[in-house]
């Protein structure tokens, strides 16, 4: 993996005005007059479980399908992205306002085409349903590094929709390379959108570079998010990465490559072992 950037669906406490990478957006923010996070609305998703692997049982179920307590046993740990990375309890509610605002359509040669597929990324990764909305068990964890965040999520998908919102990432470091971003005060942005490597895990893998620059604080600020997406069958390890210091890949890397054979061992009935060195 390269190394961390200075300066790429579902898309990471401190808060922005303290130079903090994403905005935790608490439910009372959405009374908030003029506040930009209530603008989307958040994607309620489950919270990791803090209850230890060993005492969950995993077992799919007779359909075969991704159980809620296989999902969380799926989650990554700490030990799992090594560095400084300490785990959290509020990933759920983490969004960041520099994803909000509204896509300028003249800059696209299709307009309202290419536009809507900018403006759904954006959306997605502020609400963390970068895939859309699970069919089945889903679960998410949350780690915190100085200034930046990870978040990691497994979910159950329909088939179908998962292999069309593949196909729909790869295509938006093409249709949304630069674009522009107006926010609800008139304020600028500057998005650029890259493909990124995504370690040969799981069935199919894409990987996004996702930068923004604007303001935070009323000072200039990047933001800047490392994306990886694998499907295992018909679930999906989702995991975004980063902030205003710059880029996370190597932790994104290391979180698909511990983390997939995790979603395999729960989709084998076993209970994935707590110390990664354990995985074959």
């Amino acid at each position: 993996m390269t190394a961390r950037p200075p300066l790429p669906v579902r898309f990471l406490a401190s808060a922005l005005a303290a130079g903090a990478l994403l905005t935790a957006s608490a439910c009372s923010d959405d009374d908030g007059g003029g506040s930009q996070a209530a603008d989307v609305p958040a994607s309620p998703v489950a919270e990791g479980s803090a209850t230890p692997l060993a005492a969950k049982s995993p077992t799919p179920s007779a359909s075969g399908r991704l159980t809620e307590a296989g999902a969380r046993a799926a989650l990554i740990t700490e030990a799992d992205i090594e560095d400084d990375w300490t785990k959290v309890a509020d990933a759920a509610s983490w969004r960041d306002k520099l994803l909000v605002g509204k896509v300028d359509v003249a800059d696209f040669l299709t307009a309202k085409a290419q536009a809507a597929d900018c403006q759904q990324l954006l959306d997605t990764l502020y609400g963390d349903d970068l895939l859309g909305k699970p069919s089945g068990a889903s679960a998410l964890t949350g780690f915190e590094q100085g200034d930046s965040r990870l978040l990691y999520q497994v979910a159950a998908y329909d088939r179908a929709a998962l292999d069309a919102s593949l196909n729909r990432l790869k295509s938006l470091p093409v249709t949304c390379d630069e674009f522009t971003v107006t926010d609800s005060a008139g304020g600028k942005r500057t998005v650029q959108v890259t493909e990124a490597p995504v370690p040969d895990e799981g069935d199919a893998r894409q990987g996004l570079h996702v930068t923004v620059q604007g303001t935070a604080a009323d000072a200039p600020a990047t933001l800047t998010l490392d994306i990886a997406v694998v499907r295992v069958g018909t679930d999906a390890i989702t995991v975004t990465a980063g902030g205003l210091a710059g880029g996370e890949s190597d932790s994104v890397g290391q979180a698909v490559r511990q983390g997939t054979p995790r979603l395999k061992d729960v989709q084998a009935g076993r209970t994935p072992p707590a110390d990664p060195n354990e995985i074959d």
